[in-house]
């Protein structure tokens, strides 16, 4: 009895001495977890024959078991190198076979998949070519080939415009004098302007009426008059003609204009304009072109004519219809007065309750002045731009200019114009309604932004940016080949289909403002790129996969999928650092790291042996006294049965 219990004890040794020299073995093998032989004892013992004093029948080895604890992490230099920082098992593809590993020494081979050093694919969630995960497991690959382009089909930007920003377009109204007397010639010493009054009124509804007018006052005096007035600038200017026609002075007749005589010499109105010119009167000149003599007041004096002589002289005025006066020696004085130019700020209007002889009518020209010009930046406040491509990846430059817009509506100081070019020229929809060849041709892409009082975007108000009429030009200005603009007339709308058709996207500023600080560029981008070659990998603590090109984007090939087993130590180890599942396992859950139970990964990073190296000395030390134990029995019961076969 003995003698097989010995045996059982130095077979329990082996066995123990088998598995801490594996761990020992295995102390640098990558993943590798550590064994334990668990011992159990040996009774003789039945339903009919228990004893109260058994004598154990030695020992067995009841399982070897493998200790799933954590290694120690240690970094490589290679990308796809990856230990797992917690719970979980890599999933291999081994033939069809599914195998289960700590060992996340991965590369890559000929035919692009992700395998260990034995050739089982690495397997995970996989990606569309969007880069969105499916949610459909598979073997992982790494696509080399070029990142084909992708055409810009949104631009999202996120602007402040300063607040504090000045309208910098000048708008008003025009009024030049239409009545009857404005430019006339009125005999006598004094020109036909009565006695007039006006009344101004302002955009805030106020309304000021003015003092009359002198009668008889000249133009430049009542354009002095008005230009005192708020949001009024007025300026004065008498023309008179003398044709040549009307000009037959005698020998010896004289011409008084304002004052300062003239006498009508054999040189005709060619020496009566130098006489003029280099005359006392002030602020007047005259002009011969070889036909008509002009005289001129650039500061809208009346212009006084006083005629001696026995000849005649014609004086003719710049009213419409012109009018006309003939000095000769019964009727020696006419008059001209002057026209004049009323330039009033947007949303001023002048009125003449009494009516007028010197303004016709008050509607007036609109007008506006240092409107917006893309090259001169002086007409528009802001400006950004900003790379798009094409349908073929050629880079295009989008500039995006804002303008400040005069006070109207519910919202006053709350309006702005955002302009769009792109290669410097316009992107708008042709205007079909101008004749040819104009209606084919681009117009400028302008869009309203109205700001609500807190600063934010009133999105109701503000226009969609669409751009429906790019056409992709090379540096020499001719299309490039790439996909063209579909207009809105011919069905370019929002939102941009997926596939796009055309060249069209749109401009997203619904995160723009308007607070009172400095034009800031807080956030610009677009969904386009050239054609980029693989220039990198990388892989986060999530497990995804991502690849980086040479154009500087990025795209998500797919996740490593972990799994995790209730009873890990019930899986089957089956050589080269893997297990097989097993019925005591259970089935595998699986899932992304970092979800549920399962780990975080480590790149370029592998998980070290969990073997203790100094308790496995010891354990061999123990391991070998408890042989050389029961050897030393098997010795004694040697020694005893030899005894008994030599008794006599």
């Amino acid at each position: 009895m003995a003698f097989n219990t010995a045996l059982s004890g130095l077979k329990a040794s082996a066995v123990d001495l088998d598995v801490t020299g594996n761990n020992i073995a295995n102390a640098s093998t990558v993943g590798f977890k550590a064994s334990r032989v668990q011992f159990g004892d040996l009774y003789a013992s039945g339903f009919l024959n228990a004893s109260t004093n058994p004598v154990g029948s030695g020992v067995r080895v009841q399982d070897v078991q493998q200790r799933f604890v954590q290694g120690g992490i240690s970094f490589t230099d290679n990308g796809l190198d990856m230990a797992i920082n917690g719970e979980g098992f890599f999933i291999l593809n081994n033939g069809g076979e599914v195998r289960y590993t700590r060992a996340g020494q991965f590369g890559v081979d000929k035919d692009g998949f992700i395998v260990n050093n034995q050739g089982m694919r690495a397997q995970g969630f996989l990606a569309d070519n969007d880069g969105n995960l499916t949610g459909v497991r598979g073997d992982l690959a790494i696509d080399t080939s070029n990142l084909p382009p992708r055409r810009t089909t949104n631009v999202d930007g996120q602007f402040n415009l300063d607040a504090r920003e000045g309208v910098l377009a000048v708008r008003g109204t025009t009024l030049v004098s239409d009545g009857a007397q404005a430019g006339a010639v009125t005999p006598g010493a004094t020109n036909g302007f009565p006695s007039e009054s006006y009344t101004i009124t302002y955009p805030d509804g106020r309304v000021v009426p003015l003092a009359p007018t002198d009668a008889g006052a000249s133009a430049g005096a009542v354009a002095s008059f008005l230009s005192q007035r708020e949001g009024v600038a007025a300026s004065a200017r008498t023309v008179a003609v003398i044709p040549d026609a009307d000009f037959n002075p005698a020998a010896g007749d004289q011409v008084n204009i304002n004052g300062v005589p003239f006498v009508l010499g054999p040189g005709g109105l060619a020496q009566l304009a130098n006489d003029i010119n280099s005359s006392s009167l002030v602020g007047t000149n005259a002009v011969f072109d070889g036909n008509d003599l002009q005289i001129i007041s650039t500061q809208g004096a009346d212009l006084r004519f006083q005629f001696a002589g026995t000849g005649s002289v014609g004086v003719n005025g710049s009213s419409t219809p012109a009018t006309s006066q003939t000095l000769a020696a019964g009727n020696t004085t006419a008059t001209v007065a002057g026209r004049i130019t009323v330039t009033l700020d947007d949303g001023v209007t002048i009125q003449t309750p009494g009516g007028s002889v010197i303004f016709d009518t008050v509607n007036g020209t609109p007008f506006v002045n240092n409107t917006f010009d893309p090259s001169d930046q002086r007409t528009y406040n802001h400006a950004t731009s900003t790379t798009i491509y094409d349908s073929l990846g050629n880079p295009h430059v989008m500039t995006t200019f804002f303008v400040k817009e005069p006070a109207t509506g519910p919202n006053p100081a709350n309006l702005w114009t955002t302009y769009v070019q792109i290669d410097g020229r316009d992107v708008g929809d042709p205007n079909t309604a101008l004749p040819p060849p104009q209606n084919v041709e681009p117009t400028r892409a302008s869009y309203n932004l109205v700001f609500n009082n807190d600063g934010t975007l009133n999105r109701t108000l503000s226009d969609e940016i669409l751009i429906s009429n790019w056409i992709p030009l090379d540096p020499d200005g001719s299309p490039n080949g790439a996909s063209g603009p579909l207009n809105v007339i011919n069905g370019g709308t929002l939102p941009i289909p997926d596939p796009p058709n055309s060249s069209n996207f749109a401009v997203d500023l619904s995160r723009t403002t308007q607070f009172g600080s400095s034009f800031a560029v807080n956030d610009l981008r677009q969904n386009g790129f050239t054609t980029g070659r693989l220039s990198g990998l990388d892989v986060s603590n999530e497990g995804i996969l991502f690849a980086r090109y040479s154009n500087g984007q990025s795209q998500t090939l797919g996740q490593v999928a972990l799994a995790t087993f209730r009873n890990a130590e019930g899986l089957s180890p089956v050589g080269e650092t893997t297990w097989v599942e097993t019925f005591a396992s259970g089935n595998p859950v699986v899932g992304g790291p970092e979800t549920g139970t399962l780990g975080s990964i480590k790149a370029s990073s592998i998980e070290d042996s969990n073997v203790d190296l100094s308790a496995e000395l010891v354990n061999l030390i123990i391991a070998q006294r408890n042989f050389q134990a029961n050897a030393k029995t098997i010795e004694t019961s040697d020694s005893i049965t030899q005894t008994i076969i030599n008794l006599r």
